[in-house]
């Protein structure tokens, strides 16, 4: 059963990822990179002094009395939750193993790119969210599918099929990326870096007790938080994430700073099998660039979730009045998880000796799961594996939580507000299944997932992408050259006269 889910998976993951997926997410990154005349360089100390420049300021972190909203700082850090997770570790140790060095160069590209995807999508969802039954913002693809693309004419029905397909995608999706892959990740980890021989029985096949009770452990600690909903999720996001972002660069830096003799060889390894079909890499000779390019951009999507429509999801239940606001945490979103904590992991992998930097050949008995364990025992000694599987609980965890938001707004998309709390029982209880699994199929499933979500989310940015243009002129406009005109923060008359007073 298994192998042939195995099969159908890889058929429609080719399709999805192949042959319209990465042309179509670079093609958007490129498109909103113009339309905004590369915002993210032109304006990089704007953004940066009104994102984590601004991180102690009451209207920033402080927390709002809105019970249908949560803080900026609070949105990105349950944003993070989200994306910072098993892509940072074992996706950047994938991308390595399976496509080359190389490939970092590419989700460098991907995630340049990728801000300015992530941005117009934060951007959407401010201007087209509302308030649901129960006061709080609703906002993500959905709405801007159906509101803002199906407004135009002849659309309509487009717009609204469209929303309905992201919403479906983006349920299963939580299962799969959210979910399963973060769990399988987790228990390899824990079960390699403290193994407990009473729970080593077998169940079947590599499957043993250890994982049911790693499942079971997981589905209780989520279920006290998930079930709180988003404020719960919120207050515990602010709290781990700095922390463990801060943990595991400490961590990582020191290991870059012993072989800081190797980080030159590291870059030049990366930059190298960019572009080059002709290495050998992994003991495969002839690695294709447009393997090297998919592993690339696939894992870095995986990480950051650009163009996914995801993070849109919780970026929407911010406080924030002006829509490019929010735009700019979603560029420092892409900044931080890619272009920081990627660049980092891979450096500790690179440099750490574990691989040939050369010939990409694993040390003997590594895979892709246990190479960046591997790493940090080159310098932490046996504690180096288990600082990895802590970082990766923490990581993945936290991701599961933050996915556990997207899933139930789009089920309440769907269905309604009534039946958020059913959803939210279910895929607290599938937290079992991840950690069943075998991991090859847990990570391809969520690989074809986030690339079935990403294709309508990325038609809805394309087509609403001259709506982005406006409101990123008229916020420069205003704020950056003191021009008095009027605001464009909501696509709803009541909700832009509500929020235009704010400003005043």
């Amino acid at each position: 059963m298994l192998e042939t889910l195995g099969e159908i998976n890889d058929a429609i993951n080719t399709f999805v990822w192949v042959s319209i997926g990465l042309v179509l997410l670079i093609g958007t990154g490129i498109l909103t990179t113009v339309i905004t005349k590369f915002f993210q360089v032109t304006h990089f100390g704007h953004w940066m002094k009104n994102t984590i420049g601004r991180v102690f300021h009451k209207d920033v972190s402080g927390h709002t009395k809105d019970k249908g909203a949560i803080s900026q700082f609070q949105s990105l850090c349950t944003a993070l939750a989200a994306t910072i997770g098993t892509g940072n570790i074992a996706g950047v140790a994938a991308a390595i193993a399976f496509g080359s060095a190389g490939s970092i160069f590419w989700m460098w590209i991907a995630a340049f790119f990728g801000m300015m995807t992530n941005y117009s999508e934060n951007v959407l969802g401010i201007f087209y969210r509302r308030r649901n039954a129960d006061g709080e913002w609703s906002g993500g693809a959905m709405y801007y599918l159906r509101d803002g693309l199906g407004s135009r004419k002849g659309l309509k029905k487009v717009g609204s099929v469209l929303a309905v397909l992201f919403a479906i995608f983006a349920i299963l999706a939580s299962f799969g990326i959210g979910n399963m892959g973060q769990v399988n990740k987790i228990v390899l980890n824990v079960k390699s870096a403290f193994p407990i021989a009473a729970f080593d029985t077998t169940l079947y096949g590599d499957i043993t007790v250890y994982n049911l009770i790693l499942g079971l452990v997981l589905v209780i600690l989520a279920a006290i938080i998930i079930v709180g909903g988003l404020k719960r999720i919120a207050n515990f996001a602010e709290k781990v994430i700095p922390f463990m972002v801060i943990f595991f660069l400490i961590g990582s830096l020191v290991i870059i700073f012993v072989n800081i003799s190797n980080v030159g060889a590291a870059f030049g390894s990366i930059f190298r099998n960019a572009f080059t079909s002709e290495a050998i890499w992994g003991g495969a000779a002839g690695i294709s660039i447009k393997t090297i390019i998919t592993w690339g951009f696939k894992r870095g999507v995986f990480s950051n979730e650009a163009g996914l429509g995801s993070s849109v999801m919780v970026h929407s239940n911010s406080n924030v009045v002006e829509p490019v606001h929010q735009g700019m945490w979603g560029i420092f979103e892409v900044f931080a998880d890619t272009i920081i904590v990627c660049t980092i992991t891979a450096l500790v992998i690179l440099t750490s000796g574990v691989v040939n930097i050369d010939t990409g050949i694993m040390n003997e008995g590594l895979s892709d799961a246990t190479l960046a364990g591997a790493a940090f025992s080159t310098v932490f000694g046996s504690w180096g594996e288990k600082f990895v599987a802590i970082c990766m609980f923490l990581f993945a965890f936290t991701t599961i939580l933050g996915w556990s938001h997207y899933g139930s707004k789009s089920f309440e998309y769907l269905f309604g507000t009534r039946m958020v709390k059913g959803y939210k029982i279910f895929f607290t209880l599938m937290i079992v299944s991840g950690a069943l699994m075998t991991s090859s199929i847990a990570w391809d499933i969520s690989d074809t997932f986030n690339g079935l979500m990403m294709i309508p989310n990325l038609i809805g940015v394309i087509v609403l992408s001259n709506v982005v243009r406006k409101i990123t002129q008229n916020y420069i406009d205003r704020r950056i050259r003191g021009k008095k005109i009027e605001p464009m923060l909501s696509a709803f008359p009541e909700i832009q006269s509500e929020q235009a007073a704010k400003l005043k």
